[in-house]
């Protein structure tokens, strides 16, 4: 017994030293302001090119997101052979890497350049339309993978709405504070994931109900750790994807989308925006709490897989994404009394 224990603590102790919210933010404040200033004065050519060393500086320094880019590269690898001519080494990881720096680059200039309906590509054209003039509070759940700037930009400057953003300080903040400082007058909210509390639940409920939106990511374990995941299916292997999103829909009860958007080659470089409806008033049921909350994680885990595959280089969660439970999911946890 006393081994059974000692092994699950070493377990435990490894999943959370691993966890993606220990990663050291990637960029300074500094360092993200310069490689704008020489976008502005070369232009996105010699940005392109600069990248490269950058990216190798990853490469060589950055075992730990050199490892994960590969073990998702792979991944797509193995079920999607055509889009592959060998097997994904430390050249695609490269191109991995320098394809982050130009996704950063591109949500800067999503808040910055005018967005308009023309560079977007809309894979339901009718859903798009149908969201975007809901007048009622939404809540979005997005993803690490692409660039939702463009989106949430489009649907701020264009469209009048209030984007309120779930993120996480460490990585957010250089950024938030970038694109705050280029374009002050946004109408842009972030809350901090790891001081979401009652009363910050009660104030994103106020924003629902006068017709604001609320952004959340449902790809990152949580930082309460595995036992707030459920496992699904995500390129023909089981990953722990986050209940939090979900159980947050239910007590906002507001209507819920998933929410895709990244640039692709095949569709004349245009956004591919694509947007899911899951709910327009999400429940889940105390008698079968992690059914329901495995199927909303897996209908997401599939759409995410879906349009990852169309662009694998944009997937950008740079830690071991199926790594093995060493905490289980609590079900009276996802009860609502």
């Amino acid at each position: 017994m006393r081994k059974d224990n000692l092994a699950d603590n070493r377990g435990v102790k490894s999943s959370q030293q691993s966890h993606w919210s220990r990663t050291q933010e990637a960029g300074t404040l500094v360092g993200m302001r310069f490689l704008y200033l020489i976008y502005r004065i070369f232009g996105r050519g010699v940005f392109s090119l600069l990248m490269f060393p950058v990216s190798f500086y990853f490469v060589l320094f950055r075992p730990e997101q050199r490892r994960a880019s590969l073990q998702f590269l792979s991944a797509h690898y193995h079920k999607n052979l055509g889009f592959w001519r060998i097997r994904p080494n430390v050249f695609h990881v490269l191109l991995h890497f320098r394809s982050f720096a130009d996704v950063i680059l591109e949500k800067l200039l999503g808040w910055i350049i005018n967005i308009e309906e023309r560079d977007f590509y809309l894979s339901d054209p009718i859903a798009v339309e149908r969201l975007l003039s809901d007048t009622r509070g939404q809540l979005i759940i997005g993803s690490h993978f692409g660039n939702l700037e463009f989106c949430r930009s489009f649907i701020q400057r264009q469209k009048g709405k209030t984007i309120n953003i779930l993120a996480f300080e460490k990585h957010a903040g250089n950024f938030v504070r970038m694109m705050q400082k280029n374009h002050p007058d946004s109408r842009v909210n972030v809350f901090q994931v790891d001081e979401l509390d009652i009363s910050s639940i009660l104030t994103l409920k106020e924003k629902i109900n006068a017709g604001e939106w609320v952004f959340i990511a449902g790809d990152r374990i949580p930082l309460s750790g595995l036992k707030s995941t459920v496992s699904v299916e995500f390129y023909g292997r089981q990953a722990p994807f986050p209940i939090g999103p979900y159980m947050f829909a239910k007590a906002l009860a507001c209507p819920v989308s998933y929410m895709f958007a990244y640039r692709s080659p095949a569709r004349e470089n245009k956004i591919v925006f694509d947007v899911v409806t899951v709910s327009e008033r999400l429940t889940v049921s105390n008698r079968s709490a992690i059914d329901d909350l495995r199927l909303f994680a897996q209908l997401y885990a599939a759409k995410l897989e879906e349009h990852s595959a169309q662009a694998p280089y944009q997937w950008f969660n740079f830690y071991d994404f199926w790594s093995d439970p060493a905490e289980t999911f609590d079900v009276a946890s996802a009860r609502c009394n």
